[in-house]
């Protein structure tokens, strides 16, 4: 069964890390690495399931590929789950147990920060293993990788206003943020700068406040945020939010955020379309914090970062060309547009992307 599931796929190579005395349990899955080694983030939740765990990071882990090869990058595409507790079960052992994990691959994946890691849990993982970024600057690393997502976002959001409104002007129009984590949290912050009229939800009551406090923003609980008034849907937290059971009630006319896998399958981005609801493929919106942590392989600089941000705009603009081109919808078009590089670029029969060569030169402690 699980062999099927990796065809379905394509993936390379999956891991599964145990380690009792720690108390690991994690999966990380490989997906495709024609473009260059395979990076993407772990993440840290309480799944119910050791099923619902591999469902999770088969799907990241691809999604991370077609995310590298929108993203111009020479990476592969790669992801990595912890099964636990992130506000309960963290520990230096655990993240040491799974930078070992992470160690034996020798480079053909490395890891980042993704939901419930942060920037110190990666420094335990960085004591066993070179191949990890995000890490703190005192390292060479870049920090925390949210904000720049955040600032993909909202690249990708004035590519999209621009696209269904003609405007890019983000004060005009109203949002729902779903999710205040450290990206939405963020995300709201550049939507109040440029004057926008905010509503937000989020499991943790406190990060609410904390929205309505200092962003002005109108809290709605978590299952109102699907019926508000806003002009654009932007989901910051879990993926899956745009469903059968959600998407009818919505009002929205633009669906443009920073979660993963926002759309529960292809079904649902026909209908989105069907609706006249213009959808910003996920992985295309954000891919911010990737890009950001990517530059760490030839040596970091943030002024560079920031100016590679603003690429996700034309990529977006790209994404929606490519769907007028060949009448299909954006989330067909974004996947057309990452096959189209990878097989490319798999035809050159290039080695893997220098900056592995530099990064595994990096000595760590630096």
């Amino acid at each position: 069964m699980i062999f099927e599931t990796l065809d379905t796929y394509g993936h390379e190579q999956v891991v599964f890390c145990h380690n009792k005395d720690a108390g690991l349990k994690a999966i990380i899955a490989i997906h495709n690495t024609v473009l260059g080694p395979a990076l993407g983030g772990t993440r840290m939740w309480p799944y119910k399931s050791e099923d619902e765990a591999l469902k999770d990071v088969l799907r990241l882990s691809r999604g991370m590929t077609y995310k590298n090869a929108v993203a111009g990058l020479n990476i592969g595409g790669g992801k990595a789950v912890i099964i636990g507790n992130p506000a309960t079960d963290k520990s230096e052992a655990l993240f040491r147990a799974f930078g070992q994990f992470v160690e034996s691959l020798g480079g053909r994946y490395i890891t980042a920060e993704d939901v419930g890691i942060d920037v110190n849990d990666m420094e335990y993982v960085y004591r066993e293993t070179e191949y990890v970024t995000g890490v703190h600057q005192v390292h060479g690393g870049s920090g925390d990788p949210s904000p720049f997502t955040a600032y993909g976002a909202l690249q990708g959001l004035l590519a999209t206003l621009n696209r269904k409104f003609g405007d890019e002007d983000v004060g005009k129009y109203s949002y729902a943020v779903q999710g205040l984590g450290h990206v939405g949290m963020e995300y709201v912050k550049l939507l109040k700068d440029r004057g926008a009229k905010i509503f937000v939800t989020d499991i943790n009551q406190q990060l609410v406040d904390k929205a309505v406090n200092e962003y002005g923003a109108e809290a709605v609980g978590l299952d109102e945020i699907y019926d508000v008034p806003a002009d654009v849907y932007s989901p910051c937290a879990l993926g899956g939010t745009v469903n059968e059971q959600t998407l009818p009630r919505f009002k929205f006319k633009v669906i443009c955020g920073a979660a993963n896998n926002q759309l529960q399958n292809d079904a649902i981005g026909d209908e989105v379309v069907k609706r006249g609801i213009l959808y910003a493929p996920d992985y295309a919106v954000n891919a911010g914090g990737v890009m950001n942590v990517a530059l760490e392989l030839d040596g970091y600089n943030r002024e560079r970062a920031m100016r590679m941000m603003r690429t996700i705009y034309h990529n977006l603009s790209r994404i929606y060309e490519i769907a007028d081109r060949d009448g299909i919808p954006t989330y067909r078009a974004a996947d057309r547009l990452a096959e189209e590089r990878i097989d490319k670029i798999g035809k050159l029969k290039l080695p893997l992307g220098r900056g592995r060569t530099r990064f595994q030169g990096r000595i760590r402690g630096n």
